[in-house]
């Protein structure tokens, strides 16, 4: 009979927690999407720097950062773009930020002449926050080895060390104050899905940034200096072509207020609510069966560009 009674309560108690389990998973997501604070991204610094700032998810960083009081250094390669934006910027927030802008083409610069170029633009200033949002991606799915030439350079030059060498030329100031935090954009072509294919470079320079973020946050991080890599799903900008048609696609205001509250956290995170629905749907499937999905549906895609292009 003790036996019997052990083991009743053995299983209730085995079966309890198997019940909170996914419970206490549940009400932790609703507190760090929904509830939790963000960090007062001033305490990190006085100004914040983005790459990639003239379009999509870094221009409405961009507006995020100055809502906040931040002062931003706008890098881009077209002067005009980046005029534009400034003028935006200032129209909507008047002398509550000041702005600086960086000309350089990450996809023809020298890793050398990238970071030569922001220590000097950057030089006297307390960038206390670093944004890597500078990205090439395909304009329609190839297969690997229809990937011409310049497409491939300018995808691994910016993607991978234009994001290296923008990180090089900014982490001695923030080693000195011993504070700061660097957000690198990831891509869910890389860490969501178990493989890429026909954006086989693209998904492979996000790896490399993913591991980067996640190597130099444990380096760092005894120095003040919080790292991570962002994981957005699909968000409307130029680069995607798409437009924000349902909760799965947000639009780069919404991905942008989602990944303010998620500065200073987690090392590796998927900031918006609805990609983070996306990743668990996706996360049951199995990996034969996503990749059977996805090589179909890229090859389709190329079938069809191929055949507007002629």
């Amino acid at each position: 009979m003790e036996f019997q009674e052990i083991f009743i309560v053995a299983t209730s108690t085995i079966g309890f927690i198997s019940l909170c389990k996914p419970i206490i998973s549940f009400l932790r997501w609703v507190w760090v999407m929904f509830l939790r604070p963000p960090k007062n991204l001033r305490d990190y610094g006085s100004w914040a720097l983005i790459t990639g700032s003239t379009d999509g998810i870094g221009k409405a960083l961009a507006f995020e950062m100055a809502s906040k009081g931040l002062n931003l250094v706008l890098v881009g390669r077209n002067p005009s773009k980046l005029e534009a934006t400034s003028t935006e910027l200032h129209e909507k927030y008047g002398g509550q930020i000041h702005i600086k802008n960086i000309v350089i083409d990450l996809a023809k610069f020298s890793g050398e002449e990238i970071g030569n170029a922001i220590e000097e633009g950057i030089k006297g200033l307390d960038v206390g926050i670093l944004i890597n949002n500078a990205g090439v991606a395909y304009p329609y799915a190839r297969f690997f080895h229809e990937v011409d030439l310049e497409l491939m350079e300018s995808t691994m030059k910016v993607n991978i060390e234009g994001a290296t060498w923008v990180t090089k030329a900014v982490l001695p100031i923030m080693l000195k104050k011993k504070k700061g935090a660097i957000v690198n954009i990831g891509s869910a072509s890389s860490e969501m899905l178990p493989s890429y294919p026909l954006y086989t470079i693209y998904a492979a320079s996000k790896a490399y940034i993913s591991m980067f973020s996640q190597s130099i946050s444990l380096e760092y991080q005894k120095y003040g200096i919080d790292v991570q890599c962002q994981i957005p799903m699909l968000v409307a900008t130029k680069m995607t072509k798409l437009k924000p048609s349902s909760f799965f696609i947000a639009s780069p205001e919404m991905y942008s207020k989602a990944s303010m509250r998620w500065i200073g956290y987690e090392h590796l995170c998927t900031p918006y609510w609805g990609h983070s629905v996306q990743w668990l749907i996706i996360h049951v499937l199995p990996d034969v069966l996503l990749n059977a999905i996805f090589l179909s549906i890229e090859i389709m895609l190329n079938k069809r560009l191929l055949f507007l292009d002629e």
